[in-house]
């Protein structure tokens, strides 16, 4: 006699309703309504003592620029260096150029403990200092730490509730993904973004608190409320859409998507700091000698609620408010966001897929007619009623300082799109033949792809996050 063993299915297919019912329950969760929000973090930050003051580089302790190289080192060798890259591509009114980059070869966790309640998941945040935050406290994942961090190499108290990703036992993982972070910053630098259940309960220390799904995306209605590694991390999660009705098939889209990583020849090599030419190093930045793109300076910081309450580090600090934003429109009753096939110097494999402009545009004033960015100016000139979301977020707090991004999402509907690259530049909408290097992908295909490391980067993510968790409706 034959026993018939039922098959268990490949993946949880309740887990994509039980977020839907999480996004849907923004005005409250178990923990505190989200008006309450607000007071809930400005006494978590006057609960601790935080400080950042920018320093001269000679003031830096354990930190040098080595002899030989100019590099910007620890002296443990540790945590990360600051050091020179040589970029060339084969596209664009800029084909080659060198620039100082960070390079942190260490995978670091950012990880979401979440929880039902009452039958609703929630999720555990922390009210989290980063140094380089313009408000210094930012809602940030239940774990954000380097392997430095929570293998103990920099002396503090442990990180908490690192045993929910790292012990086996602890919970049921719902997302487990290897993404990259600023490809213009850093050199191949990938975070282990992961969301686990935990199993059993889950004391709550008082700089961390639960919410629904639906209210972290109230709260990314805000400004420079919920940090950057919270927002890549809830991109991640699956939002298990039927995926029907895209413009292009799957298959289509994958194969555009190789055809992009193939055509471009990209070659980029790190050299050492001081044979970066076009910057100029004082006692207090290293700078570009045009006055654009970023500088490199130092800090001393003080944090009461952090695993190490005080040190000095360098940080990135770019010059300009950034300007990121998806074009979107319903093609056959569809949503569908214009992606863009994106270089960047430090990615691991020549493109991602970005947002369809991501630009700091006081960098490319002084360009005019095709070398302009294509479609910068048809967003900057967006009239308020096709501006779906915007709102100001910070980016990685740890290694940027004052690094902030104006996140839209703007309706393309009614604007007429020739889908020529000259026309993008001009302020046209994209039509559905937008020009190379460009393609329509509808939600739906962007959440399947963004389970898969290094498809999408990190700011499209943050733009994906705010779709999931309804804080713009497309």
């Amino acid at each position: 006699m034959t026993t018939t063993v039922p098959l268990r299915p490949r993946e949880d297919t309740a887990l994509p309703a039980r977020l839907a019912r999480s996004a849907a329950e923004r005005g409250a969760g178990a923990q505190m309504r989200t008006d309450e929000f607000a007071g809930w973090l400005a006494r978590r930050a006057e609960a601790h003592r935080f400080s950042v003051e920018r320093i001269p580089f000679d003031r830096l302790r354990g930190w040098s620029f080595e002899e030989g190289t100019g590099n910007l080192v620890h002296d443990s060798g540790r945590f990360f260096t600051v050091e020179g890259l040589h970029a060339e591509v084969d596209e664009g009114p800029v084909r080659q150029w060198r620039q100082p980059i960070i390079k942190q070869p260490e995978v670091g966790i950012l990880g979401i403990v979440a929880k039902e309640f009452d039958g609703v998941l929630h999720f555990l945040m922390q009210a989290k200092m980063e140094p380089g935050n313009r408000n210094l406290l930012q809602l940030s994942p239940t774990v954000q730490a380097t392997r430095s961090n929570y293998t103990g190499v920099h002396r503090g108290s442990p990180v908490k509730y690192i045993d929910h990703f790292v012990s086996p036992g602890r919970g049921r993982v719902l997302a487990d993904v290897l993404q990259s972070e600023h490809g213009s910053w850093f050199f191949r630098k990938s975070n282990r973004n992961m969301l686990v259940e935990a199993a059993g309960d889950v004391p709550v220390d008082p700089d961390f608190c639960w919410l629904t799904l639906g209210q972290i995306g109230e709260l990314l209605r805000r400004d420079n409320v919920v940090n950057m590694d919270a927002r890549t991390v809830l991109a991640c999660a699956p939002a298990g859409r039927d995926g029907r009705g895209a413009l292009h098939s799957d298959t289509e889209l994958l194969s555009w998507f190789t055809a992009e990583r193939s055509r471009h020849e990209v070659r980029a090599e790190r050299v050492p700091l001081d044979r970066v030419t076009g910057w100029r190093r004082d006692e207090w930045a290293i700078r570009h000698e045009a006055g654009r793109y970023f500088e490199v300076v130092a800090v001393s910081v003080e944090a009461g609620n952090r695993e190490v309450t005080g040190w000095t580090q360098p940080l990135f600090e770019p010059v300009g408010l950034g300007v990121t934003a998806f074009l979107t429109r319903r093609i056959g009753g569809v949503p569908h966001v214009l992606v863009h096939a994106r270089v960047e110097g430090g990615f691991l494999d020549t493109v991602e897929l970005g947002p369809t402009v991501q630009y700091t545009p006081d960098n490319y004033a002084h360009l005019a007619g095709a070398d302009r960015p294509a479609f910068l100016d048809r967003v900057l000139q967006a009239r308020p009623e096709s501006v779906l979301y915007e709102a100001v977020h910070s980016e990685e707090g740890g290694r940027f300082l004052n690094a902030e991004s104006r996140y839209l999402v703007v309706s393309d509907e009614d604007e007429d799109g020739g889908g020529d690259e000259g026309g993008a530049g001009a302020g046209h909408g994209a039509g559905t033949a937008p020009p190379p290097g460009y393609r329509w992908v509808s939600v739906d295909q962007l959440n399947a792809l963004v389970r898969h490391g290094h498809y999408v980067n990190v700011q499209a993510r943050t733009l994906l996050a705010c779709v999931n968790t309804g804080a713009v409706e497309l």
